[in-house]
């Protein structure tokens, strides 16, 4: 039998063990999140040297996107794992102290000692029979005791090395960016429908009062200049179109904003720099500074139809070009966050969640329609 020092470096080397498997999916989460960042990062030095600079530049960034999304979220919940067995083990504290005081006093007891039980033999035998009952629940105490312990460890390590690999993901991201912005502004394999008139077009913007009065406007230059009617038609997907950026919707069709204003449009919910692309292949109408709605960037994807985004930080491309479905179009504003605000439990991290706003207008025929009817809000990220 154990003596006291024996038991105590055998709940030692006990405490050492594997984690709970219950308790992996906060811990897998975080690692796949990082495998998604190493692939990325891969991708980034890829494209540098692919045919394709922008698709392959565009594909990085919703890597980058995605693994770092999904590393906000597994490294969450793996700070509120952590947080939960501490706090548990706390409060297990007098336990822990109660079960070694338990298991020492039975190291302690010498056979002779036991047999002068004061019912004699038989409640000798007793004793023993109980005691064999009961020291399968002293194990599965401790047991359960070595998982969290070594949990928790298992949790702070994994914390300290996602937390690096979260520092490169969302440097990473902002030089995908970056690129993607110099080689958009370098391509010249796109159609170009049309060349804009700068002239006419600052002359429509200090016209213009309302966003609705400018895309009239550009309808009445576009007649009067002559352009090409486009071939392009997505009647057959409307409802099935993809929203320009990742995001959630935040206000309706025709509802009030706090204000009380009511606009014929949606807002969707992004994350900070969060990339906007073209939900289906479309002429570039216009994109730049309009009214007080910050970067406006307005699509054609069939004649007499716009689609009109407002909100961007940056936008990109060139007014007159034929953009593939997919196409980077612009950037959402705001500030990336740092390490520690992405890691904190309060809320969604101090400015990681969906804290930038996009604008969606859709017009038919100059009129407004309710955007909903041709994009699937229902799914966010």
């Amino acid at each position: 039998m154990m003596r006291p020092l024996a038991l105590t470096l055998a709940l030692g080397l006990a405490l050492a063990g594997p984690a709970s498997a219950q308790t992996q999916s906060p811990t897998e989460a975080a690692l796949e999140a990082a495998a998604a960042l190493e692939t990325a990062a891969q991708n980034l030095d890829a494209a540098e040297s692919a045919g394709d600079r922008v698709t392959a530049l565009t594909e990085t960034v919703r890597a980058y996107e995605a693994g770092l999304q999904a590393m906000r979220d597994g490294l969450r919940r793996v700070a509120r794992r952590e947080t939960q067995l501490t706090a548990q083990l706390k409060a297990r504290d007098s336990e822990v102290a109660d079960l070694l005081g338990v298991i020492t006093t039975i190291e302690t007891s010498t056979p002779p000692v036991l047999m002068l039980h004061p019912s004699g033999p038989l409640g000798a035998a007793r004793s023993a029979m109980m005691l064999a009952e009961v020291t399968p629940g002293l194990q599965a105490r401790a047991d359960a005791l070595r998982n969290d312990l070594q949990e928790v460890r298992d949790l702070r390590l994994l914390q300290q090395n996602a937390s690096n690999k979260l520092e490169e993901g969302l440097q990473g991201v902002q030089n995908a960016r970056a690129a993607l912005s110099t080689a958009i502004a370098d391509r010249q394999d796109l159609p170009q429908r049309f060349t804009e008139d700068p002239v006419q077009t600052a002359i429509l913007i200090s016209s213009t009062e309302t966003l609705t009065g400018f895309a009239d406007g550009l309808e009445l230059i576009a007649d009067a200049n002559g352009v090409e009617d486009s071939d392009l038609s997505i009647t057959d997907r409307r409802g099935e179109l993809p929203l320009p950026v990742e995001g959630l919707l935040l206000r309706g069709y025709g509802e009030r904003d706090a204000a009380g204003v009511t606009r014929p449009g949606i807002l969707i919910a992004a994350r900070p720099r969060a990339m906007v692309t073209s939900p289906t292949a479309a002429t570039l109408r216009y994109l730049g500074p309009l009214l007080d709605l910050g970067n406006v960037v307005i699509l054609e994807p069939q004649p007499d139809m716009l689609f009109i985004f407002s909100g961007l930080a940056e936008v990109f491309g060139t007014a007159g070009q034929v953009i593939p479905e997919g196409t980077p179009i612009g950037l959402m504003g705001g500030e990336t966050a740092q390490t520690g605000a992405i890691l904190s439990l309060s809320g969604e991290g101090g400015g990681t969640g969906r804290s930038e706003t996009l604008y969606i207008e859709v017009r038919m025929e100059n009129s407004p329609v309710d955007p909903t009817t041709w994009f699937r809000t229902g799914q966010g990220g």
